[in-house]
């Protein structure tokens, strides 16, 4: 009895370790045609650009060029970078302005929706939800009027005759920033809601027992405390700023953006003008539509240089923070 009890638990412990092996061997299969499939366009993306013109489009190169060379990251920033390391530099002081700029303000709007009541204070977290629910498309028309016929309570028409004309003028953006119109501001504003009303009150309340006002008690107690939602806000903040080619075309196109200068430059419309330019500047005699990609990918990765140094940066904290912030509370 004993024997044959003994014969069916080495069955049953045989076809359960046969079985684990067959669901780890399923799964490491699937991980691995996923991570293929997410990094085969990176993987590819080298051997492109790090290839010779010349030999873009050769049947007989695939993964290892014929002759190695940089020249399509020399043209793509000969292409991007019109005032050189000045074009990128412009693009990140602005980017970390804009941030600065939102991280305030949505904190200070985040504050009073959690922790001040008043009426129609729900109706306004609603608006606030609202916009960041509606495509910006549908409020660009009446943005677009509004600065182009700027002015304030009629006081700028009062004066001069006539109203102020902000489009394509770098204050255009800030003014977005500053009124919670920002690159997805309406999201910084919900984290930093759900980041304060998640404070205890006794904090608060201790805070003004000690004599602290409302203005001090903010600045000096729940701010400091915001910290993970700060950092999670400023990361996204900047990210967001730094790739928008949305705000900036329509309001400051002419700004010099690395965003919108990548994506008027490689337009497919600008194709034969890149192309007769890699003629002209390296005397090729011969560049076709694989020259243009292999430029326009080394264009990319120049792009996404300070994109990367940020991630890995704040990767660490900034995940560690993600649910202190609100986003999953």
């Amino acid at each position: 009895m004993k024997a044959e009890l003994s014969k069916e638990v080495k069955i049953y412990l045989r076809h359960k370790k046969q079985k684990r092996f067959i669901e780890n061997v399923f799964f490491f299969c699937l991980i691995a045609g996923m991570c293929f499939a997410i990094l085969y366009p990176v993987i590819k993306l080298f051997p492109t650009v790090l290839c010779d013109l010349e030999d873009l489009g050769n049947p007989d190169v695939i993964w290892i060029p014929i002759k190695k060379s940089v020249l399509s990251f020399t043209a793509a920033w000969r292409l991007m970078m019109k005032n050189g390391w000045m074009t990128m530099g412009y693009t990140i002081g602005y980017s970390a302005i804009i941030m600065l700029v939102e991280v305030f303000i949505s904190a200070m709007i985040g504050f009073a929706l959690a922790r001040v009541k008043f009426k129609g204070s729900n109706v306004i977290f609603f608006l606030v939800i609202l916009v960041f629910l509606v495509p910006p498309q549908a409020l660009l028309l009446s943005q677009y009027i509004h600065f182009k016929n700027f002015d304030i309570l009629g006081i700028f028409q009062m004066f001069t005759g006539d109203t102020l004309d902000l489009i394509d003028k770098p204050v255009t953006l800030f003014l977005l920033g500053l009124t919670g119109f920002g690159v997805n501001q309406s999201l910084y504003i919900f984290i930093f809601r759900q980041f304060f009303k998640n404070i205890p009150k006794e904090l608060e309340e201790a805070a003004m027992i000690d004599g602290c006002g409302f203005n001090k008690t903010y600045f000096k107690i729940m701010l400091p405390n915001a910290k993970p939602a700060i950092s999670t806000v400023a990361v996204l903040g900047f990210v967001w700023n730094y790739g928008d080619t949305y705000y900036t075309g329509y309001f400051n196109p002419g700004g010099g953006y690395l965003s919108y200068i990548l994506q008027t430059v490689f337009d497919s419309a600008n194709k034969e003008y890149t192309l007769n330019a890699l003629k002209v500047w390296y005397k090729l005699p011969l560049v076709n539509d694989f020259s243009f990609d292999a430029v326009k990918q080394a264009s990319i990765l120049i792009y996404l240089i300070p994109l990367l140094i940020v991630y890995f940066i704040a990767q660490h904290w900034l995940v560690e923070n993600l649910e202190n912030s609100g986003i999953v509370g």
